[in-house]
């Protein structure tokens, strides 16, 4: 069975370098067509003079939303609460489920370099930080339309987690969807004394052989494991460059390698192989063989519970150090065939009553990326009279001594670093 499981996660290593190296061709390529493309394809501006001229070209298009498919309250948010909102304003919104971000800039990217400058697959996208670097290097993105969107004004322009993503500047080329905290959760009937820091938690894992694990990298949820750690052992995020450089990189990164290369005998299965996706480390959590687990969305916690999926003793918990936050963002390609419809889309999952319905634990539970100061009164205790989750603190509790994002060129280098230094030892 382990030979099966490390024979797995070496192909999926191997599928997913080569999407990288996929990734990183048609990026190359996308950027060569810059010198010939049309002012559309460039992505320089939005196309439209005014929101009156969007909302009038948008009126009957179907807009396809491409998302991560994994999330079922996610799913069922889409479907149930905000499509028939977009519906109102005369727009269809389809969602198209993927296993990978990467899947839908690949065929954006695909598109472009085939010369598709206009009429693509896609018209929005659920983006993760470094899908948005790769694609805005390409001029995959439309830029310059977040400012026409009505509901911008009930965001902050100053809030740092919204003007850069994974270090890379914003510009108008994605609109904020909700706020996200790294998160560890834990059995409390079998954890009595759960630790409060980054180093803790690795120092508990080795007190208690075989009971904790994480993803293997490049798994979205296994690499900000890896920064997490690197913060820690370098003494936190102040002292580790948030721009990546192959100097910050020798002399930062030896210090996590030894660090989970000294861990990796305690883990589950004695750290000779490691559950390939968030998924499967949820799985082995909710079947009781690990007492902790890790996510980048802690809002799915709740339901977990609720339905039984996680023990209900699962708790949060509260690290003194901070932990990794960030935002999701919406974004348009380029060649889009209904950018009109999309940015539709945008500023209604902008609006109060939207943030308002994903905000709810019993929706999504999803951190609101509006600035509450900035809303009328009787919105404002909208919000604060949202239910509380028995599960997940709130943002205030998860975000405080929030670690801010390395810059996204750091990922693939200390996931790579892993494979050699660690997986392979």
């Amino acid at each position: 069975m382990q030979s099966r499981i490390s024979s797995r996660l070496s192909n999926i290593r191997s599928v997913r370098r080569r999407a990288l190296t996929a990734v990183a061709t048609l990026a190359f390529g996308a950027l060569a067509l810059t010198a010939c493309a049309s002012p559309t394809a460039s992505a320089q501006g939005s196309g439209y003079a005014d929101w009156s001229a969007v909302q009038k070209a948008a009126q009957g298009q179907t807009v396809n939303l491409w998302m991560w498919g994994g999330d079922d309250q996610g799913n069922a948010y889409i479907d149930d609460t905000l499509a028939p909102a977009v519906a109102k304003q005369g727009v269809t919104l389809k969602r198209v489920p993927i296993a990978d971000t990467k899947d839908a800039l690949n065929r954006v990217l695909t598109e472009l370099q085939a010369g598709r400058n206009t009429g693509g697959a896609v018209d929005l996208v659920w983006i993760n930080g470094d899908n948005f670097r790769t694609g805005k290097q390409a001029n995959a993105w439309l830029c310059g339309w977040t400012s026409l969107l009505p509901n911008m004004k009930f965001v902050s322009a100053t809030d740092p987690l919204l003007n850069e993503d994974f270090g890379t500047p914003v510009d108008g080329c994605e609109a904020p969807w909700h706020k996200a905290q790294f998160s560890f959760a834990y059995n409390s009937d079998l954890v009595k004394n759960p630790p409060h820091t980054i180093a803790g938690i690795l120092d508990w894992a080795q007190a208690h052989p075989g009971r904790f694990t994480y993803p293997a990298p490049p798994d979205f949820t296994g690499s900000a494991f890896l920064r997490e750690v690197l913060y820690s052992v370098n003494g936190g995020y102040k002292n580790v460059p948030s721009l990546y450089s192959k100097d910050a990189f020798n002399t930062k990164s030896p210090a996590l390698y030894e660090r989970l290369e000294k861990l990796a005998p305690s883990l589950w299965r004695d750290g000779t192989t490691y559950p390939a996706t968030s998924e499967q480390l949820n799985k082995l959590y909710a079947d009781g063989q690990i007492d902790m687990t890790m996510t980048y969305g802690p809002a799915t916690l709740t339901a977990l519970v609720e339905n039984g999926t996680f023990p209900a003793a699962t708790k949060v918990l509260t690290v003194d150090d901070g932990t990794l936050g960030n935002a999701s963002f919406l974004g348009i390609p380029a060649n889009a065939a209904h950018r009109a419809g999309a940015m539709v889309v945008a500023n209604v999952a902008l609006s109060i009553n939207q943030q308002l319905a994903k905000a709810d634990p019993k929706v999504w539970g999803q951190f609101t990326v509006l600035n509450l100061d900035s809303l009328p009164d009787a919105d404002r205790a909208r919000f604060d009279a949202l239910p509380t989750s028995p599960v997940v603190p709130s943002f205030d509790v998860l975000s405080r001594n929030a670690n801010p994002e390395l810059s996204a060129d750091w990922v693939p280098a200390l996931d790579d670093g892993w494979r050699t230094k660690v997986a392979s030892q």
